[in-house]
């Protein structure tokens, strides 16, 4: 038993030794430069937006998707008993499927940015009918996630992956599992909580949203503060694109056999979900990277709350670069994807003592927040992530 239990603890040192090596510690500044210092920086060339240029990263990811797509109905069983490796095969697509649809999520991403084009119609329709394909109301979203880039890490008023704070029915919840289960248990729930959960919760309920707020909803507004005025109609007009997209996926099903449909679109859309969350909480996440109140938040506090990340070269092309550039996208977030490297490089040089970047690689940094980050503790006038009370 002795040895059992000194064997785990050598594992466990190991295991906390491998999620921390890659770490450099963040530096939280009391002053930051005003906000037209920060985009004058930017060169100019970088918030041109050309539509033909959009257009063909538009095209490269959705020839990738429909040729993964294609390849998977002509080549993978579909009919007879589904072996182990059969159902191995169709995992294997879901993955790879997912990952390459992933790419044609953030175009939509950056129509709803207004970074795709000068063309107002062109950009809607574009982002309208791609993000209502993969079951994302289009106007709600655009709207709750504009209210994120406009409150990054307040911590009473930001929009997704707000920290629970101490002494908060959630927070002694997280904590008393934490302390009851392990560190281990922990982990698994809190991937199981985003990956799995968080997207639909977030959707349907608003979770992990402005704790000020309330709860919301984006297929309908309850939302007074979330949903004002004219973006009420938006929020149903959304949803006749979901509407649309589970009507042709019910005719399909009769056509083709549900288990077609389950294979072919519903395993890649849970991974576009595990990107999305992955991304969003990766972004804003980790041990040293703080919320702030009212009384201390600005706006480029919370956008230089935003980490770079290296996500592997395959992945950057796949994805656009949002995750590698994405502290250039949330101090202007109308800049095309296909400019952010230069304006990244830009703001790097210009403010290296607030330009965050994590050069852990991305597993260690998802197994890092997700061990570390349980509930949000306050030290002075800043919050951080924390392990307890």
């Amino acid at each position: 038993m002795v040895a059992g239990r000194d064997v785990t603890a050598k594992e466990r040192f190991e295991r906390e030794k491998q999620i921390l090596r890659y770490r450099r510690p963040f530096v939280d500044h009391d002053e930051y430069p005003e906000a037209r210092e920060l985009i004058g920086v930017i060169p100019e060339d970088c918030f041109v937006r050309n539509a033909w240029l959009s257009c063909f990263y538009l095209t490269i990811s959705g020839v990738l998707v429909l040729g993964c797509g294609i390849a998977a109905w002509k080549f993978l069983p579909t009919s007879g008993p589904w072996s182990v490796f059969t159902i191995l095969l169709w995992v294997l697509y879901a993955a790879v499927q997912g990952t390459v649809a992933t790419g044609l999520w953030v175009v939509a991403h950056e129509c709803g940015h207004d970074a795709f084009s000068d063309n107002k119609t062109l950009q809607t329709v574009v982002g309208f009918v791609i993000h209502s394909s993969m079951l994302v109301p289009y106007f709600s979203w655009q709207r709750s996630h504009a209210v994120h880039h406009a409150k990054t890490n307040h911590v009473t008023l930001g929009e997704t992956h707000v920290p629970n704070p101490t002494g908060s029915a959630t927070a002694s919840a997280y904590l008393a599992f934490y302390n009851e289960y392990g560190e281990d248990a922990w982990a698994i729930l809190n991937c199981f909580n985003h990956f799995v959960l968080g997207w639909p919760a977030y959707l349907l309920m608003g979770a992990s949203g402005s704790p000020e707020r309330g709860k919301s909803s984006h297929f309908y507004p309850i939302n007074d503060q979330l949903f004002p005025g004219k973006w009420k109609q938006k929020v149903f007009l959304s949803d006749l694109g979901i509407i649309a997209t589970i009507l042709g996926l019910i005719w399909w099903g009769r056509v083709a056999g549900s288990l077609m449909v389950v294979a072919l679109y519903v395993g890649p859309y849970f991974v576009v979900n595990f990107w999305l969350v992955l991304y969003t909480w990766l972004q804003h996440t980790d041990m040293d990277v703080p919320h702030y109140d009212s009384e201390n938040w600005t706006w480029v506090k919370g956008a230089f709350c935003t980490v770079d990340r290296p996500y592997p070269a395959v992945i950057d092309f796949l994805h656009h670069r949002i995750g590698s550039t994405h502290v250039a996208h949330h101090i202007c977030s109308r800049i095309p994807h296909y400019n952010a490297r230069k304006a990244t490089e830009a703001i790097r040089g210009a403010f290296p003592m607030y330009y965050r970047y994590d050069p852990t690689p991305i597993y260690f940094a998802v197994e890092r927040v997700a061990r570390k980050c349980v509930v949000g503790k306050q030290e002075g006038n800043r919050w951080w992530y924390s392990v307890s009370a």
